[in-house]
């Protein structure tokens, strides 16, 4: 397992690509697409909302010139004016959250869905060379840390703007040399609030960094199989302090990029909190010479009116911030939707395929650069076995994957039934190709579930018989829950064998015409070996077969064998023939014979 050996470090931060940054960034902006009537009627609620917001301040300015004056209904009209606005500003409020909300969860709904359709796409290769846990981590932490953005920053946004534009537009009607007075500070803050953006940003990649490192660290170590490792390997310690280690640093970045900043945004929160006595001091040294333009109500409704200013364009600053923090996630969002898909259905790929031989003709395929199959032609023709044997690295199993598509041909091509099977749909190639490898993975669910997994609309009677066909009916049948039992974290609650067993009943639930056999057996004890082989065999009848052997046992009785040996074909022929050859099957049986296995 790759936990003991993967550095627990974060990578080293790189700055985004400037020219990559700008091209997520127009990218942001389309995902509310879909949803630009919702958004429009947000936007209208908003304006109403600014709009009615700077009412207020100049019916203040009347109250407080009618108690003055005594004038009791304007004081009552007024003060009544206020109320209703207050209360109709209350009610778009809670719909514009309600609409906000709902266009923002959608948009995480829809970039969820694109990044795992997306992953779904990509080949084998990918996620043999990905952590799972860096996977989930972008699926979970990534996409989870930019749901405040999606959700409110937009709308966030467009009510900061059109409130900070009314509360001016008030202000200066009301006095538009304190109104300048007021207004000097701002673009100050802007750059500030900037620079502040700019460090955060570069913390909020590291701290993602370390969340994938301590997802894979959990997804690994703390899976059934990593548990058994570390328990039998003496390394709990060991892993419990890279852990620690790992959350130790995520704590540090939290606070770091919390305190990025804050002395600045502190300064800035102080002078909105000083500006307004500093306007009382302006005006009423203007009160003090003599002048007309500024009255008492005036400077009461102009502080206001401020008020309402300052919060909207912290509220901007802040947006500001919490924008370019998550820029960082939406980079690694759109680095994984970026993945390159490296095998793609062909346009107008046939939606159904006919059963016959399958041909591999002078296919080569390499991983990195590097030729692991060179020149590789054979047939297996319609309902004969045929048997890949040799040394491990041999290329045994990157042929059968090839068979199934899940890796495509460097060179060459394979046909099935005389057609290339880069023209069948993936859906039509499934239907004609299973595979059972001896990597049997199980869902954490139950028996009857997993194998419905291969036919959902199976019945109970074809469930059984597909067990039946593969020697597992009795033992399941046999349980307290029967086929509602629940097999595991991957299958745990049955043996090695049980389990092999079970996924070949689901690949005989499956029917597939052609199989992929991938050394099923190789892990096996011999009497357990025997059962599965006897399913194997029952499975094969009557099918095409490509038996991947580690066990030269276990496909002496094949139509066809071929010898592999650095990705090419040495030699090929019967059991008998190979033996009596004396070439490289030979050797390969006599390694059998010094480890106490049948040939």
């Amino acid at each position: 397992m790759g936990m003991f050996f993967h550095s627990s470090a974060a990578p080293a931060e790189r700055p985004a690509d400037p020219a990559v940054r700008r091209a997520n960034m127009r990218r942001i902006g389309p995902l509310f697409r879909p949803y630009k009537l919702r958004l429009g009627g947000v936007l209208v609620l908003i304006v109403a909302s600014a709009a009615l917001g700077v009412v207020p301040a100049f019916l203040l300015k009347r109250v407080l010139d009618a108690i003055q004056q005594n004038d009791t209904r304007s004081l009552s009209f007024n003060a009544g004016g206020m109320i209703a606005i207050a209360v109709v500003t209350g009610v778009l409020g809670v719909i514009q959250t309600l609409l906000s909300n709902q266009v923002g969860q959608r948009v995480m709904h829809d970039l969820r869905s694109a990044v795992f359709r997306h992953l779904q796409r990509l080949s084998l290769a990918f996620f043999t060379r990905t952590r799972t846990g860096e996977v989930q981590s972008r699926i979970s932490n990534d996409i989870g840390g930019v749901q405040n953005v999606v959700t409110n920053t937009a709308t966030s946004i467009a009510s900061s703007v059109t409130t900070v534009a009314a509360t001016m537009i008030g202000m200066l009607v009301l006095n538009w040399k304190l109104a300048l007075f007021a207004f000097a500070l701002i673009p100050f803050f802007v750059l500030l609030t900037r620079r502040v953006g700019n460090e955060r940003r570069r913390i909020a990649k590291t701290t993602q960094e370390t969340l994938a490192d301590i997802s894979s660290l959990v997804q690994e170590s703390l899976s059934v199989s990593g548990i058994l490792l570390g328990k039998t390997m003496g390394r709990g310690k060991e892993l419990a302090d890279r852990f620690e280690a790992d959350s130790l640093r995520l704590a540090g970045l939290e606070v770091r990029q919390r305190m990025a900043g804050r002395w600045v945004m502190a300064s800035i929160q102080t002078s909105f909190a000083i500006m307004p006595a500093a306007v009382y001091w302006f005006g009423g040294l203007a009160l003090a010479h003599g002048s007309h333009a500024v009255s008492i109500s005036m400077l009461v409704a102009f502080t206001t009116l401020q008020t309402r200013l300052f919060f909207p364009v912290g509220s901007l600053l802040g947006v500001s911030l919490d924008v370019q923090t998550s820029l960082a996630l939406f980079d690694r969002i759109f680095e994984y939707l970026d993945q390159p898909i490296d095998i793609e259905e062909r346009p107008g790929a046939l939606a159904a395929g006919r059963a016959g031989d399958v041909v591999f003709e002078d296919v080569w395929f390499g991983y990195d650069g590097e030729w692991t199959l060179e020149d590789v032609s054979f047939t297996v023709e319609a309902g004969t076995t045929t048997a890949l044997v040799g040394e491990t690295g041999s290329g045994k199993t990157t042929l059968g994957y090839l068979a199934a598509r899940l890796y495509d041909v460097g060179r060459g091509r394979i046909t099935i039934g005389g057609v290339d099977i880069r023209d069948l749909t993936f859906e039509a190639l499934s239907e004609l190709v299973g595979v059972v490898s001896q990597e049997t993975y199980l869902f954490h669910a139950s028996v009857r579930e997993n194998l419905r997994f291969a036919k959902p609309l199976a019945s109970d009677a074809e469930i059984e018989a597909a067990a039946d066909a593969a020697r597992i009916h009795e033992l399941i049948a046999s349980l307290s829950d029967g086929y509602d039992t629940v097999v595991g974290e991957r299958g745990y609650r049955f043996s090695g064998g049980e389990k092999q067993r079970i996924a070949i009943a689901r690949t005989i639930l499956r029917n597939p015409p052609i199989l992929v056999l991938d050394e099923a057996t190789s892990s096996l004890d011999t009497e357990t070996e025997r059962f599965v082989q006897e399913a194997l065999d029952r499975l094969a009848e009557g099918r095409t077969t490509i038996a991947i052997a580690h066990r030269l046992s276990t496909v002496r009785d094949a139509d066809q064998i071929l010898v592999l040996d650095h990705g090419r074909i040495v030699e090929r022929g019967r059991h008998d023939e190979l033996i009596q050859a004396g070439g490289r099957y030979t050797a390969l049986a006599a390694r059998d014979t010094q480890a106490g296995l049948p040939v």
